[in-house]
């Protein structure tokens, strides 16, 4: 599969642009773990061209991180072709466009999965974003607003025409937000669909190994983008990929391996945001690392409380040591 002329080989994996969750320590850890591609958190066009610190922060990329998309959000044509000139300069491999989050405060503004509300607005968007940049312009989005707006052949269509190099295509309609099944089979349409010569990348839904193979096989997509199921379980894309290729399934990593790996994620989130604010973001990740452990409710109270490196390496070590050869379970 190729985005360009990025040549991310068969059936490549995707990490999800999550917001609060995608910086660059846990890209990086998606990246040791087999994922082909990662993307940036979501930012904000208004945040980026008004050079807002937490805006201009989320651009930091890493050679280690490549290929790595920017993705970019916003309502207004302007600003949005702006921040993407914006988004440029700080080489990422391509420009990703959000119109799939579905989160009320961004949608109400018309942004993010908003945007399915106007598609000649979207349309529009995407064409002038495309035609101010030189990188590679892609798209994620859903398969409609609502139940009765399923239009997501069409639009697929019509970003194609205007130039986007890919398209992800979320299994859930804006209403949906993230509950319910995400309907796989209006991906494969697109996929199938004659008129479609793009990459169609599926997402939703995806937490094994063996779901991952029956979206390849029923639906022929050519890629799958994870989101949620990696959040505490990173290691998801190296078992996709081993499944993909030997028809085996990994066994679950034992307790100290998650230990080893939460401590280096840990030095991550603190070396590149600094203590305070790398010891705050990792606790949604302390907390999905060891969520399967039993009676574990105290040591979790103490992890989501500790505002001290020393402390938390020290209950890593408690947690080594209390549940020493346990073996997680697949969520």
């Amino acid at each position: 599969m190729k985005i360009g002329n990025i040549d991310l080989g068969e059936k490549p994996l995707f990490l999800a642009p999550m917001e609060d969750v995608t910086d660059p320590s846990f890209r990086s850890i998606c990246k040791e773990f087999g994922a082909d591609m990662v993307y940036t958190e979501f930012i904000s066009s208004d945040g980026l061209i008004r050079n807002a610190g937490k805006s201009i922060k989320k651009l930091l990329i890493f050679e280690a991180e490549r290929p790595i998309g920017i993705q970019i959000y916003g309502h207004l044509i302007d600003a949005m072709v702006e921040a993407a000139k914006k988004a440029e300069e700080a080489k990422p491999e391509l420009i990703d466009i959000n119109f799939g989050c579905p989160i009320k405060k961004i949608v109400r503004r018309g942004a993010g999965s908003g945007m399915m509300n106007n598609i000649p607005l979207m349309i529009e968007m995407t064409s002038a974003i495309v035609k101010a940049v030189k990188l590679p312009v892609t798209v994620k989005t859903r398969l409609g607003y609502d139940e009765e707006n399923k239009n997501i052949v069409e639009i697929a269509e019509r970003l194609q025409d205007v130039g986007i190099q890919a398209l992800t295509i979320h299994g859930r309609t804006r209403s949906q937000l993230y509950q319910g099944k995400a309907d796989w089979s209006l991906i494969g349409e697109v996929k199938n669909n004659p008129s479609i010569k793009i990459p169609i990348i599926g997402n939703g839904d995806i937490n094994s190994a063996l779901k991952a193979k029956e979206a390849f096989d029923l639906f022929g997509v050519d890629g799958i983008m994870i989101g949620r199921a990696s959040i505490g379980r990173p290691w998801i894309f190296k078992e996709i990929n081993n499944y993909l290729k030997t028809g085996n399934l990994l066994p679950q990593p034992l307790l100290n391996e998650i230990v080893i790996l939460a401590r280096k994620h840990f030095l991550k989130s603190v070396e590149s945001k600094g203590e305070k604010v790398g010891i705050l973001e990792m606790r949604r990740h302390f907390v999905k690392y060891f969520k399967c452990l039993p009676d574990f409710r105290e040591l979790r109270i103490k992890l989501l409380t500790s505002i001290n490196i020393e402390e938390i390496f020290n209950l890593l070590e408690e947690i080594d040591r209390i549940y020493s050869g346990f073996r997680m379970e697949e969520n």
